[in-house]
């Protein structure tokens, strides 16, 4: 008998051979089985991206919007070939160098794999794309990344773990100036009044206090394709009860990997809108999504996997007879498993992303979210294969 390949398959493989004319037909047959996300098929097909990095700024969805800022004949091209660090005069050649001291649009590379100890915190410049596809980057053991009152910022591609915190200190900040810089908790990547920033396809894992927060007022912000691991406090969205800016905050968290185990906070919002969507949550031991001061989240089409022993409840609210019952939790299309349940408000409506033409994107059926997040957190990119 004779098997007929389904005409959309063929469709398929006709236009990625178009654009793509080196890939052989078991290369393009294998990355259409991959079932990839929206971001990951807008370059992943593409075996050539090695000489094209900069278009994965035109990739991005949710909140952060496409990152076209980030990209233009006017980039600046980096490469970090010492791991060493000097927080107040960063040498050429350093990640520090490249994030900090220059001025413009940067696109950061690395020569090799590299473990790299951060002295003090690394306080990343607008307009700056920190890209570890290809090689393993870990920034590790000591001081991690902070994105302080800027904007247009991409982190893709990296390892950040076992972060600690710092006593205060002076440090190079963006656009090669010194600043003070207080005390900092041991966070992994943290956001400080920045906007439109996309953190794509890391692996963050054992901090001692947080792996991501977007504080003091951050927004259009985009969380993708990160695995988050062996954490207590995971994610944190807002400030604290009294930062009243953050009602502003918008953030996407898309086709994420949360597990094994991570504890609580995946994400924890205050008073801003969260839309979380297509994540696979592997269990977690006090909650996974939870909030105070009347924040808005939509969550939508996300699989999650209780825990065999302990909380089988996905939320937590934290009480203020203040705000009462002013809460906006939805649950659209997810799904349960080994007994998971999520209290949703009662009456009210569904609040939407409101996204833009660029922000926009489909979110597809839970039933495909292991397939949509089995490539989260730092891709196995070889020179020789498909990334």
């Amino acid at each position: 008998m004779v098997s007929l390949i389904p005409w959309h398959f063929l469709l398929t493989i006709m236009f990625i051979a178009f654009f793509n004319p080196n890939l052989s037909f078991a290369k393009i047959s294998k990355i259409n089985g991959l079932k990839m996300n929206a971001i990951d098929r807008c370059w992943r097909y593409n075996s050539e991206w090695r000489r094209h990095r900069s278009e994965l700024a035109t990739c991005s969805v949710g909140y952060a919007g496409k990152m076209l800022n980030n990209m233009g004949k006017d980039l600046i091209r980096y490469k970090v070939t010492d791991l060493s660090d000097d927080p107040i005069n960063p040498k050429p050649g350093t990640l520090r160098y490249g994030a900090s001291m220059i001025q413009g649009k940067v696109w950061i590379t690395f020569q090799r794999d590299m473990h790299i100890k951060l002295e003090k915190p690394l306080l990343i410049s607008s307009f700056t794309t920190i890209d570890g596809r290809g090689i393993k980057v870990e920034i590790a053991g000591n001081a991690c990344l902070m994105i302080f009152k800027a904007t247009n910022v991409i982190i893709h591609g990296i390892r950040v773990h076992h972060c600690k915190p710092q006593a205060p200190g002076i440090v190079m900040g963006p656009e090669g100036k010194l600043i003070p810089l207080g005390h900092v908790d041991g966070d992994a990547i943290r956001l400080v009044t920045a906007s439109k920033i996309w953190i794509d396809h890391n692996t963050l894992y054992d901090c001692q206090d947080g792996l991501l927060d977007v504080t003091r007022g951050s927004t259009n912000v985009t969380i993708s394709n990160n695995w988050f691991k062996n954490q207590d406090k995971v994610m944190l969205l807002g400030h604290d009860d009294g930062y009243v800016r953050d009602q502003n905050m918008m953030v996407t968290v898309v086709y994420n990997h949360f597990g094994p185990n991570c504890n609580q906070r995946m994400p924890r919002i205050r008073y801003g809108y969260a839309h979380v969507a297509n994540n696979l949550y592997q269990g977690w031991v006090q909650y996974a999504i939870g909030g105070s001061m009347e924040p808005s989240l939509k969550s939508e089409s996300n699989l999650f996997i209780a825990p065999i022993v302990g909380s089988k409840e996905v939320t937590w609210r934290k009480a203020n007879n203040k705000n009462g019952d002013r809460w906006e939790f939805y649950s659209v299309g997810d799904a349960f498993e080994n007994g998971a349940s999520f209290t949703i408000t009662k009456g009210g409506h569904v609040p939407k992303p409101n996204y833009t033409k660029e922000q926009s994107f489909e979110v597809v059926d839970v039933k495909f979210v292991r397939s949509l997040t089995r490539s989260s957190g730092v891709l196995r990119c070889t020179k020789t294969s498909i990334c």
